[in-house]
């Protein structure tokens, strides 16, 4: 790999809607290495040819078994030497992990479910949630090291949202959820953003299409960047580009040197 590497995070609410508003030319003008991106709601075939000019040398999809759901695809100018769709955590087929190697570097895009919908989706994420830890701790054991992308679902902090007291029982914002951050965060893996950033509030990056959320900056930090702890000094840098329009959702990356 080479010494410092771009990569951005995306849930883009629907590739076919974002081609169609050009929502990924901005792509073009930055030195990209790997974009993921979550919900793209598409089967390979349907995936765009014109979302950007730049040309990636692998895309990896995923796609859900329900059409025009979820789902995720990853972009890399670097070759992986293997990689999965964790059938293993994604249990229900919803395309939601996509996993490449890259030597000892293991990349997991992924768009976690929602428990918003009633007690069993939430239990189905918690499940989830889960599964992917055991899933990265086994990964490490045998000598990897994780870098885990995507639209979480969850806002860990209650600088992470801005309105934290009127949001404290929905889905989201649950402290069983907010606790699964803290678990992660104790086995040693870094929230990227906060090690770089520090306490720094409104910074968020998904805003309801409701009541003029984005314009006012009403919104959540619920897409992140973990790495596993023996990569923080290759850490140089952790960004959300929240002024990028085409989705609910805004682009969030990290510099990294590997």
């Amino acid at each position: 790999m080479s010494d410092s590497i771009e990569i951005i995070s995306w849930n883009v609410n629907g590739i076919r809607a974002v081609a169609n508003k050009e929502a990924l030319r901005w792509i073009d003008a930055r030195d990209t290495d790997i974009l993921c991106l979550q919900e793209i709601k598409a089967l390979p075939e349907q995936m765009p040819s014109n979302l950007f000019e730049k040309e990636f040398t692998e895309l990896h999809i995923n796609s859900a078994e329900k059409k025009g759901y979820s789902g995720t695809a990853t972009f890399s100018m670097i070759k992986s030497d293997y990689t999965s769709t964790g059938k293993e955590i994604d249990r229900l087929n919803e395309g939601r992990i996509i996993e490449t190697h890259y030597d000892d570097i293991v990349l997991l895009n992924i768009y976690f479910p929602n428990g918003q919908r009633d007690q069993e989706r939430l239990d189905y994420k918690m499940q989830f949630y889960d599964d992917l830890l055991a899933h990265c701790e086994a990964l490490r054991e045998e000598g990897k090291s994780i870098i885990i992308c995507g639209d979480v679902n969850t806002a860990h902090r209650e600088i992470d949202l801005k309105n934290p007291k009127a949001n404290s029982k929905t889905s989201g914002f649950l402290p069983i959820e907010r606790a699964w951050i803290d678990k992660l965060i104790s086995h040693g893996y870094i929230d990227t953003f906060r090690y770089v950033h520090g306490d720094k509030v409104d910074s968020y990056s998904w805003w309801s299409y409701r009541s003029n959320a984005r314009v006012n900056n009403v919104g959540w930090r619920i897409d992140y960047f973990f790495i596993s702890e023996d990569l923080c000094e290759s850490l140089e840098d952790a960004f959300i580009l929240d002024d990028i329009p085409g989705s609910d959702h805004c682009p969030v990356g990290i510099r990294i040197a590997l």
